[in-house]
């Protein structure tokens, strides 16, 4: 040990790297984390994750009091108005006090800060702020960024990514979206909710790419009722700057006659892409594949040894808790121990109005695998549900034919995000749909309908 700096150096300091250092920590290892933001969390804590679901429920209670939608459950507000400031402001302390709470955390398991950006000098060594460190072994966990839509620049002024629609000092008049993915609709979701007309311009021919088909078609239905105008198979060919709008001209995506869009403020938010640039990666060795991407084996290792990749830069989705998890197994994997993340079950969730959730495979995986047996449940039907005149959406359990292995789970519901968990765990300890069918849920709650879905497979539920 006394020829290297650490045992452990993890570059980056997002849900991947914070964990993966704190593990090590608790494992014994001298462990550093550079990062070279003033705060830890990466993107997630300070301009992701956090921050935009602080805003979606500010911009929920904000548009349950001024649309009068309470009045139905008599509570009557008049002249409820909206305090951007203040919303702004409680976004902001929820970043502060989460990114305070890893600083206090490092603190505690003595984990040393690396403040400055981190590039490889050589396979065991980095330099960080103008000092050189050697460890023997290294973690990457840089993450991703927002993926650039070619010919388009980005300002945060009027043509904003992610980070800059989280920080519009007020309510655009209009916002185009370009990317029906899960950033796009959320950030779409807070500012429509707070009065702006949105509209979301995608180019595949269904919203909310890779999720199952049902569940696409059901929440396109769902947004467009909520007041959405959704443009799919639509391609975005340019978008200028005029005064204090933007003019954005699109086309069918497989060809035509193109039209113009005037927006006040426009969304890029087509994807996001692995944060490798600066790394000096081929100083260590190192080669990124065809999507930017690090490859790694089932341990987190890279093809250079003592060095892993957890995360937006491996293969997978880029999910916080997928780096949470592959943080805590590499961690192991150092220390000797076993670290094993299932890739098969990592769930999703997008936080509009209603969620939506997913783990597994969708409907049409499934198919191609095997014969299989779907069982769906409307929220309609679910008592909780109804208690709250809350019933949009549906739960659906897909099951292999034979064995009768839950292989997918998708909901449509306000708590999918919540409900996702029970599916995820099942399906982690193998449960069957009877399984989940014949386990006692709480009356009235609104996992019953879960529970009922997975009777629906054997096509015997209660209460449709």
């Amino acid at each position: 040990m006394s020829d290297y700096d650490f045992d452990v150096l993890v570059i980056g300091s997002g849900p991947g790297g914070y964990v993966a250092a704190i593990r090590a920590a608790q494992l014994g290892l001298k462990t550093a984390c550079a990062e070279s933001r003033e705060t830890l969390g990466g993107t997630c804590l300070n301009v992701g994750c956090i921050p935009s679901k602080a805003l979606l429920h500010s911009s929920h209670l904000y548009e349950e009091a001024h649309s009068g939608a309470l009045a139905k459950f008599g509570v009557k507000i008049d002249g409820a108005s909206l305090d951007l400031d203040a919303m702004h402001g409680q976004r902001l302390k929820a970043v502060k006090g989460l990114t305070g709470g890893i600083e206090f955390l490092f603190k505690k398991n003595k984990v040393e800060w690396l403040k400055g950006r981190a590039a490889f000098t050589g396979k065991d060594t980095v330099e960080v702020a103008g000092k050189t460190y050697r460890a023997k072994n290294i973690v990457i966990a840089t993450g991703s960024s927002v993926t650039p839509l070619p010919g388009v620049t980005v300002d945060n002024e009027v043509i904003v990514d992610s980070t800059g629609a989280l920080e519009l000092a007020k309510v655009p008049g209009h916002m185009v979206v370009i990317g029906g993915g899960v950033i796009g609709l959320e950030l779409g979701s807070v500012w429509r909710r707070l009065g702006a007309q949105v509209t979301v311009v995608e180019y595949l021919d269904q919203i909310l790419p890779g999720m199952d088909g049902e569940v696409r078609k059901e929440a396109a239905k769902l947004f467009k009722k909520q007041g959405f105008d959704i443009k799919t198979s639509t391609k975005v060919t340019k978008v200028e700057r005029k005064g204090d709008g933007a003019v954005l001209t699109v086309e069918p995506a497989a060809g035509g006659e193109a039209q113009t869009i005037e927006a006040d403020v426009v969304l890029v938010a087509i994807g996001r892409r692995p944060n490798t640039d600066g790394l000096a990666l081929d100083k260590a060795g190192l080669v990124v594949n065809q999507r930017g991407q690090i490859d790694i084996d089932h341990d987190f290792a890279t093809a250079v040894p003592g060095i892993w990749a957890i995360g937006d830069v491996v293969p997978g989705p880029m999910l916080a808790h997928k780096a949470e998890d592959e943080g805590i197994a590499v961690a192991e994997n150092i220390a000797g121990l076993t670290g094993i993340v299932n890739h098969d079950v990592i769930p999703s969730v997008v936080y509009t109005s209603p969620e939506i959730a997913g783990v597994g495979l969708t409907e049409e995986q499934a198919k191609e695998r095997g014969e299989v047996k779907v069982g769906k449940f409307p929220m309609l039907a679910n008592s909780r549900a109804k208690t709250i005149d809350d019933t949009a959406g549906f739960v659906k359990v897909i099951a292999d034919a034979k064995s009768d292995r839950v292989l997918g789970v998708w909901i449509v519901a306000s708590v999918a995000g919540t409900m996702i968990a029970q599916a995820a765990q099942a399906m982690e300890f193998g449960a069957t749909s009877e399984d989940i069918a014949y386990t006692c849920h709480a009356h009235p709650t609104h996992p019953e309908a879960l529970k009922e879905a997975a009777m629906a497979v054997q096509g015997l539920p209660i209460h449709i």
